[in-house]
């Protein structure tokens, strides 16, 4: 129904509470919400918030529930057809500072806005008067609406206003960006480039592969752990798209024949991404991969990485000490930084020195000392790390133990009263001991020194709005290693499998958790290092004092519907 815009301000909303509307919807019991309501009390947090973090109900589910509290429409837009003549009546800067979206006009005077928060009538007032219409405001996911926002951006626009950015942020001087701005009207190459660096952002991509075959060049983006092709550009344009990658990467265009690195920073739609750039010589040319690292991501807590309750409380208790070291491992792209850094976030605060040795420095911290390792000029993590040791830290951070020399420094770094976290490459959190004494660290060094082991991995969460609920067998929950008590009661348990939808671009996933492995070094495990004892007795002992594996953390989160079992046997063995 049409609505005045004079009459949005008293729309009548109900005077039942969120919480309410979702028992009443059925979505929550009565004792959920008494849980979310105490947890409320301590965490400040919105019931909402609480009741997603949860995996008790969807995003969508507590807009839904919005809608009917405020009186307004539900659009899913991810099936809502968004006509593009009202989408820009407004530009990307104004529909991002909104959160809204036109969708359509109503009539001659009225336009239909997707927002996050269509209670905002100072927000309505605004959109009003920049659209020259009246408003009817509808609600959507903060998702969805950021999504749209995404693919309705005019790319001459975007690169237009990141450049500004670039200039004001010092990322790149005025000279740099009129040279790219006649490029932009003048070299199809800069336009086919920027487009695939803003659609990989918009993707969520987190690498870009260019890879010169026999007859084209391949784009593929890595989402979610997994690599998708994109596009491929003719052969005959391949040294144009590698060359622009070079130059903004600051590498040397004339040099093909070795890999080279570099780093391009850029603002895509208002946020801060690095790009980190290797290139690397193949029989049909370079290859380059670009390492997309958004810095937003760097301030996540670690209740949003996937960490069980009992996962975290285990590895609190580990970094809230004041020694000690503790070490992160799993494969490349096991997420082990990002955990890091969501520690450091918690750690830091202006009464502690903390100091980071990197190679490379991913992600720019406020209030914290990053050193970037540099072996041309002598600069590894050896002589990094004896360099701080004479600054007088409080905590050390390793981005990773490679060698003897740097394991030895960090071991005694621990012993002498710091706190030291670092990285190691094993499968599992028991293969770390065993690691630092095949490396030649004396194993009863190891057993006083380290105080905590994780292990992690990262698997592709089911696609909310397209997950598909089944029922097991027996035989197949007990094939794959499920509790006793899942196997015991098969009938009463419901898995999910993938679907397919817009959302996720028919994958059945979307975004990814960690599954996680805690090792708390206690007195038994100390014996069996200095005993140089093998991993899996060192294992089984662990287990017997309360660590979950990998798979079995993986398993929980099966049973909790957030993944399916296939990922979980396609990250863990």
């Amino acid at each position: 129904m049409q609505m005045p815009r004079e009459d949005i301000p008293q729309r009548r909303t109900s005077k039942k509470r969120t919480g309410e509307i979702l028992v009443e919807m059925g979505l929550i019991t009565p004792q959920q919400l008494e849980e979310a309501l105490e947890e409320q009390k301590t965490s400040h947090r919105r019931i909402g918030e609480i009741l997603v973090a949860k995996g008790w109900i969807t995003s969508t589910e507590l807009t839904q529930a919005l809608a009917r509290r405020l009186n307004v429409k539900f659009l899913d837009l991810a099936e809502t057809k968004i006509d593009p003549s009202a989408a820009d009546l407004i530009s990307e800067k104004d529909a991002r500072r909104y959160a809204a979206i036109p969708v359509k006009y109503v009539d001659d005077h009225t336009l239909l806005v997707a927002m996050v928060d269509p209670a905002n009538i100072f927000a309505v007032d605004d959109l009003r008067i920049l659209t020259g219409y009246d408003i009817e405001p509808a609600i959507a996911t903060e998702e969805d609406i950021f999504a749209q926002i995404a693919k309705m951006r005019r790319l001459d626009d975007k690169v237009a206003a990141n450049l500004e950015e670039q200039v004001d942020s010092g990322e790149i001087s005025a000279e740099e960006v009129r040279d790219i701005r006649e490029q932009i009207d003048e070299a199809p190459i800069v336009k086919l480039v920027n487009s695939i660096l803003a659609q990989a952002v918009d993707d969520g991509a987190s690498d870009i592969h260019f890879e010169p075959q026999a007859k084209e060049l391949v784009i593929r983006f890595r989402n979610d752990g997994v690599l998708h092709e994109i596009m491929s550009v003719p052969r005959r344009m391949q040294s144009g798209v590698l060359s622009r990658l070079k130059i903004m990467a600051d590498l040397d265009i004339a040099e093909r024949r070795i890999p080279q690195d570099g780093r391009i920073g850029l603002m895509v739609g208002g946020k801060p991404i690095d790009m980190r750039v290797a290139s690397l010589p193949t029989v049909y040319g370079e290859k380059i991969v670009i390492r997309l690292l958004d810095r937003s991501n760097v301030m996540l807590r670690l209740e949003d990485l996937g960490f069980s309750p009992k996962a975290l409380a285990r590895y609190q208790k580990s970094f809230t000490k004041p020694y000690g070291a503790i070490l992160v491992t799993g494969p490349t792209g096991s997420g082990k930084s990002t955990t890091l850094y969501a520690t450091l976030n918690i750690l830091n605060s202006p009464e502690k020195n903390i100091i980071t040795v990197e190679d490379p420095v991913e992600y720019r911290l406020a209030g914290i000392n990053q050193v970037q390792t540099n072996p041309k000029a002598g600069l590894t993590f050896a002589s990094g790390l004896r360099s701080i040791l004479r600054c007088d830290p409080d905590i050390v951070m390793i981005g990773e133990i490679r060698d003897r020399e740097t394991a030895q420094i960090a071991i005694e770094s621990a012993l002498t009263g710091h706190l030291v976290l670092s990285t190691l490459h094993t499968n599992d959190a028991p293969g770390a001991l065993s690691r630092l004494t095949e490396m030649g660290i004396e194993p009863f060094l190891t057993a006083s020194a380290v105080d905590c082991v994780l292990a992690q991995r990262l698997a592709r969460k089911l696609c909310d709005a397209c997950k598909e609920p089944y029922k097991p067998t027996q035989e197949m929950l007990r094939r794959n290693d499920f509790p006793l008590e899942a196997v015991e009661n098969w009938e009463n348990v419901t898995l999910y499998k993938p679907g397919g939808c817009s959302r996720c671009n028919g994958t059945g996933y979307k975004g990814r958790l960690g599954l996680y492995e805690v090792m708390l070094v206690t007195e038994a495990i100390e014996r069996l290092t200095v005993e140089r004892k093998s991993a899996d007795e060192i294992s089984r002992v662990a287990q017997a004092e309360g660590m979950k594996t990998l798979r079995e953390d993986g398993i929980e989160k099966v049973l909790a519907g957030r993944t399916s079992i296939e990922e979980i046997g396609r990250v863990i063995v």
